[in-house]
């Protein structure tokens, strides 16, 4: 069946493929946040494992969100780790760095899903797709505050 939402299969096309990354940037993220939350230690510990457990849940619900947006768009959205790989932006971490390392890490990841979100918002506002542009308005505002407030941990 044919879709006619106001936007040309082009503009969909574009948009979701934005989407996919900032999928697999945001599902890249979660994973690393959750990792970190299982493996923290030292005296961070306690405060650290509370503020993680919040910030992947909240990249948790977010992926949905973006994954249903892609789907609205007629555009089947990734789900595998290999399709996320060559997607994503954000680095892989396979070991457990101290604590300061894994502020640091998810810092850089939530400024680069950041940027990728912008990226996306170009495209989406060029195309006048205003329920992607809130989406992103809303994981912008998401990540910036979560860097600011880990970036507030290493002053």
């Amino acid at each position: 069946m044919a879709i006619d939402i106001g936007i040309s299969a082009k503009d969909r096309k574009k948009i979701s493929e934005g989407l996919a990354k900032l999928l697999a940037d945001n599902y890249s993220l979660y994973l690393k946040t959750h990792a970190f939350h299982w493996n923290i230690t030292g005296p961070m510990f306690n405060s650290l494992h509370v503020m993680f457990e919040t910030q992947y849940n909240e990249l948790w619900l977010a992926n949905d969100e973006i994954a249903e947006r892609i789907r609205s768009l007629d555009v089947f959205a990734p789900g595998s780790y290999s399709q996320f790989a060559k997607l994503t932006s954000i680095k892989e971490e396979s070991g457990v760095p101290e604590w300061k390392d894994m502020v640091q890490q998810l810092v850089d990841g939530h400024e680069a899903t950041a940027r990728t979100g912008r990226a996306v918002f170009k495209i989406a506002d060029s195309a006048s797709d205003q329920p992607t542009a809130d989406l992103i308005t809303k994981r912008l505002e998401a990540h910036e505050k979560t860097a600011w407030m880990l970036r507030s941990l290493l002053k």
